[in-house]
């Protein structure tokens, strides 16, 4: 586990010390829980755009291939 000084804007430290109380959580593992589903999501967001990204690039390779088959199925 590592250490760290975090600094918190005012206004959301404010808010998570009220909801870990009314939840009746600590702080630091509040905060874990939120870094954790942060990084979740930022993930997705980055594999997201590297799938539309590599999509794009097999469309392209996909409808190349698509016309040589047409040439095929035609010359026949």
């Amino acid at each position: 586990m590592k250490t760290l000084s975090l600094k918190l804007d005012d206004k959301i430290f404010d808010e998570a010390e009220e909801i870990t109380s009314q939840l009746k959580l600590a702080r630091n593992r509040y905060i874990n829980e939120a870094v954790s589903i942060y990084n979740l999501f930022n993930k997705r967001q980055l594999l997201k755009k590297k799938i539309a990204k590599e999509s794009k690039l097999t469309a392209k390779d996909s409808m190349s291939i698509l016309h040589e088959f047409e040439k095929l199925v035609d010359e026949n």
